[in-house]
């Protein structure tokens, strides 16, 4: 009987998409050895404000963020699917239809995520449909990893679950600190990408009093 192979979601707004993403999604792809790496933004993401802007746009600004990466096109990809379901993009609803294709899930989330999975929507299906991965940081304070290894504890007892750590060099930015940087003005061409940076000013993403797309 063939093995099954091993898919990577990695989901998220990516509004706008920086280079700690691009660093945690490759660590991904590449500890675990995964067959094929999907980066997923979110249509209406139920945890995390999106900055105002449609879907389309932070779409193929994801694309410009993770096309320099080798794998790129070839075990790591950019996927639409969240964005063209008309709804909230429930992590639970995209596992379970990945589940069904056959694939041996693994799913990403960071340390702010991981730490509040058990509040999100059928925590107890989440655990038992993927193998949930957690971005831990080379420079977390001790605080941090206390809270990190309690959660690993309680899902292990609560969802029988064994999440899996990954480690990253530690990129210290936020989107909404980036967004917050672009509506100030501010050079933040040292976080994203050029290719990212140039779409965003072409449509003018994220400045004062714009909205999100100039044709609408």
């Amino acid at each position: 009987m063939a093995l099954q192979k091993t898919l990577g979601i990695y989901g998220g707004t990516f509004s706008p998409p920086h280079n700690g993403h691009v660093s945690a999604g490759l660590a991904f792809l590449r500890q675990l050895k995964l067959d094929r790496l999907m980066v997923m933004p979110a249509r209406i993401p139920p945890h995390k404000p999106d900055g105002g802007i449609e879907p389309i746009h932070r779409l193929r600004m994801t694309q410009l963020a993770f096309e320099d990466a080798p794998e790129y096109g070839e075990t790591l990809f950019v996927s639409d699917w969240e964005i063209t379901r008309k709804s909230v993009s429930y992590t639970v609803d995209t596992l379970r239809f990945f589940h069904m294709q056959g694939y041996q899930l693994y799913f990403l989330c960071g340390t702010d995520m991981f730490l509040s999975l058990d509040k999100w929507r059928q925590p107890e299906m989440i655990f038992s449909l993927a193998t949930i991965a957690y971005v831990r940081r080379e420079d977390e304070t001790p605080a941090i990893r206390q809270m990190i290894d309690d959660a690993k504890y309680n899902y292990r007892i609560k969802y029988n679950a064994e999440p899996v750590e990954i480690v990253t060099k530690p990129i210290d930015i936020s989107s909404s600190q980036i967004r917050a940087g672009l509506a100030q003005g501010d050079d933040v061409s040292r976080w994203i990408s050029p290719a990212v940076l140039g779409y965003i000013r072409e449509n003018g993403l994220y400045l004062p009093d714009e909205r999100s797309d100039p044709n609408e």
